[in-house]
This record gives structure tokens, C-alpha cells and sequence, in this order.
């Protein structure tokens, strides 16, 4: 998919499912691999990302085993078996771990393998090149990790395995990768690892981590592991990836007569700023059916067309909605009235600085933007122009342009679309089985 063509095709009418999560897929892969033991993991998220991390533990001598690939099943009767070998049984690859654009792939696995008996390369594409990874070099590198890396912090890191010592660590970011790198080494240490967080970033490795049997400690902002000599082996289905869902969800509130229902999305509360930003903005999504899936929170969603009003959203809204905000800025870009955000700095080092990004392509749609250093403040209108825009290679840009081509009046055109892969492969395919005509 090299582009993307759409436009207003009526109301948004159906029921679907949620992919599977990403941000679970990926610590599922890697906790069953540090495993002793065989795990099962259901439902995993077949894109670009989560399976640059399946074929890094696969490169050190981990056996997985997917039985789609044999059976041809659906996502969510398949199965991923991973046949771990201990925390110290990895084996050194062969050749450079190639992350593609997968950041978390990179920031979870430096950890890992600084504490490994040899030493290996992490890279990635253009794109994953131009991210800060001092975020986690600086915290590993006062564990006792050796990381050398190329232009002061940037990939590729060149991680010489060595023995780690616990430390607790005050992170200058609320950031779920950070934290996570740092748990994940400190599996390793002798004593307790901590890290303290100056907001609550999403909690699936702390999850995880405690079904794995590992010693897991939260007090308010600080979360602690215990290092340890094994941890238990998992047998887990993936719920649906909330941030996959926020696409289609913007999507059913911003065209009229819409009424979409989704089926078995995460609703961990960590992740549901999005939810709650919404509904503050007068958005009709009701939460049904309410369980419990391997540990996390799942929910089906139903949503209807609503009049959106703009709101002031900041502080831990924001942290809860990270991933979201581009989507974000289409709701409020269609919304009645003023949105201002702010708190989100963090969004100017993602797979593109997505303030900039996202105030350029919604200006081309006739909307006013005034961006400042931590957010933008967005003046919605009631007709979106259609208009030609870049993805600038992240996916989340060329997602949410293309609801916002469904509210403008005219064919609109994003182009370099292949990035849409990474996160979610079919996702024209479900948004036009929406707004498919009947008869």
C-alpha cells in the first residue's frame, strides 16, 4: 500500500474487531522467550513491529513456532508457542538485530541484552535511526551496561553484555519503554531494581512481569523487580489494541448517522485517556460487556455519531493518550469550538515529530493551528478541505489523515502509506467494510 485514496462515503455502519494489541504483543514474545518453559500466546499482532522482536529471539536461538502459518486459522483461534530457555540461555546472534522502525523493539531488548554473556548490535530503519535512545542508555549505563552508540545516543547501539547492579531510577519522562527496559534488566540484578515515574505510563510489562511469577512492587509512581534466577512461562490471549481502535472510533463520532461497534478492546486504565478526553469533548461511547483477558481489562465499544465540543486537555490525560493524539487532533479539527493541548513534547520524538506533522496536514484541510513547543491549540470547523499529504513515514499520521478524509468534502490523498503495516496491516480493508454500500 503505496497510498491511500478516500472520501466521504456516509455514515460508518458495522461491527469489528480490535487488532490484537501491540504494545502486549511485543513483552509477550519476550517475556515467554526469558522463560523456562513453553508459552502460549493467542492472538498476537501480525505487523511489522511485533514480529521484528519475534525474529530478534528467534536470531539468538529461541524456537517459535505459529501455527497461522500452518493452518491458516484467524488471529484470534491461533497460536504463537515459544519455547523459552531461561533468562541466561540466550544464544548470541549471528548477525546485527534489525528493529525496522520498531522503538520498542530497540529500547526493551537494550536492556535485555546488556545483561547477556556476549555482545550484539541493535539498528533500525531511517526513521528508528533518528530516535533518542540515551533515554535508556543513561539509566542501563549506571546499572553497569556497556552501550556505545553512533552520533551521541542515536542507533545503532552496540551493547557488550556484562553483570548488572539495581538501582532505583528517577525517570525525567513517564515513558512505558523507559520504565520497562530499566524492569527488564533488573531481572537480572541481584536486589531490587526501581524506577519512579513522574506520571503513570501503561502498565503491561508490571502485568506481565507479576503472571510470570516475577516480584513486582507498585507504590503510587514507583515500581520495583526483584532480580531473580527464572521466571514462569505464559499462556495468555492478547486483547485488542485501543490505540487501533481510536482511528475507528474518531471515525463513527466525526461522520453523521454513524454507528460502529467494536468488539474486545483493551480498556487498561493506563491507555483510556483517549476515552476519557472524548468524553469530556460530549462523545456517545459506552463501554459493554466488561471482562477480565489474561489480566487486562476488555471491553466492547459502542459508538455513535455525537456533536463534539473542543476542550483544554493537559497532564495525565495527555500521558494516557499519547499514542492517540494524532487522531486526537482530527476529532478536535471537527469538533465545535476551541481545543487546546498541551503536555505532549514527548510527541516531537516519535516515528515523526507528530505536532509538527499533524498541524501542517490539518492546516492544508482549512483548519486553524497555532503549535508551540509542547502541543497546539486546534479551531474546529464544521467542513474539512480534501487535501494531498506525506505520512512522513509513521504510521499513525496516515491513519488518521484518512478518517479525516472521510469528514472533508472531495478525494483525499495520503501518500507513502507502507508505514500503515508496522501497526496495522488491513486497515483500509476494515474502515471501507464500514462504509461499504449495501445492495
Amino acid at each position: 500500500m503505496n497510498r491511500i485514496n478516500i472520501r466521504n462515503r456516509g455514515p460508518l455502519k458495522g461491527e469489528i474487531s480490535t487488532p490484537p494489541d501491540k504494545s502486549i504483543s511485543h513483552r509477550a514474545i519476550m517475556l515467554s522467550a526469558l522463560a523456562k518453559g513453553e508459552s502460549v500466546i493467542r492472538n498476537f499482532l501480525r505487523a511489522e513491529d511485533p514480529l521484528r522482536t519475534l525474529e530478534a529471539f528467534r536470531q539468538m536461538g529461541i524456537e517459535i513456532k505459529d501455527s497461522s502459518q500452518l493452518s491458516g486459522l484467524s488471529s484470534e483461534h491461533n497460536e504463537i508457542i515459544v519455547k523459552g530457555k531461561g533468562l541466561r540461555e540466550l544464544s548470541e546472534p549471528k548477525d546485527v538485530i534489525d528493529c525496522g522502525n520498531s522503538g520498542t523493539t530497540m529500547r526493551l531488548m537494550s536492556g535485555i541484552l546488556a545483561a547477556q554473556s556476549f555482545s550484539s548490535v541493535l539498528t533500525g530503519d531511517s526513521s528508528l535511526r533518528g530516535r533518542p535512545m540515551k533515554r535508556v542508555i543513561t539509566p542501563l549505563t549506571e546499572m553497569g551496561a556497556h552501550i556505545n552508540s553512533d552520533g551521541d545516543g542515536y542507533p545503532p547501539l552496540k551493547i557488550k553484555g556484562s553483570s548488572l547492579r539495581p538501582i532505583t531510577y528517577k525517570s525525567p519522562v513517564a515513558s512505558a519503554q523507559v520504565k520497562s527496559s530499566i524492569l527488564l534488566a533488573g531481572l537480572y540484578c541481584n536486589g531490587v531494581t526501581g524506577v519512579i515515574e513522574p506520571g503513570k505510563s501503561r502498565d503491561h510489562t508490571e502485568r506481565m512481569l507479576k503472571a510470570c511469577g516475577a516480584e513486582i512492587t507498585i507504590m503510587d509512581l514507583t515500581v520495583s523487580v526483584a532480580g531473580t534466577e527464572t521466571i514462569n512461562p505464559l499462556e495468555m490471549t492478547i486483547p485488542g489494541d485501543l490505540s487501533s481502535a481510536a482511528f475507528f472510533i474518531v471515525a463513527g463520532l466525526i461522520i453523521p448517522g454513524s454507528e460502529i461497534f467494536i468488539k474486545n478492546t483493551g480498556v487498561n486504565p493506563t491507555r483510556t485517556g483517549i476515552l476519557d478526553i472524548l468524553d469530556n469533548m460530549g462523545a456517545h461511547v459506552k463501554r459493554e460487556n466488561e471482562r477480565d483477558v489474561s489480566g487486562e481489562p476488555v471491553a466492547d465499544l459502542y459508538v455513535k455519531h455525537s456533536s463534539l465540543t473542543g476542550i483544554d486537555i493537559g497532564g495525565d490525560l495527555v500521558l494516557r493518550a499519547i499514542d492517540e493524539f494524532p487522531i486526537l487532533c482530527v476529532a478536535a479539527a471537527a469538533a465545535r469550538g476551541r481545543t487546546k493541548i498541551t503536555g505532549a513534547k514527548e510527541l516531537r520524538v516519535k516515528e515523526s515529530d507528530r505536532i509538527s506533522v499533524m498541524t501542517a496536514a490539518l492546516k492544508k484541510t482549512g483548519v486553524h493551528i497555532e503549535e508551540f513547543e509542547d502541543g497546539l491549540i486546534i479551531e474546529g470547523r464544521e467542513d474539512l478541505k480534501p487535501v494531498t499529504v506525506g505520512s512522513s513515514g509513521d504510521h499513525r499520521i496516515a491513519m488518521s489523515m484518512a478518517v479525516a478524509g472521510l469528514a472533508a468534502s472531495g478525494e483525499t490523498v495520503i501518500e507513502n502509506t507502507e508505514c500503515v503495516n508496522t501497526s496495522f496491516p488491513g486497515f483500509m480493508e476494515k474502515l471501507e467494510s464500514l462504509s461499504r454500500k449495501e445492495g
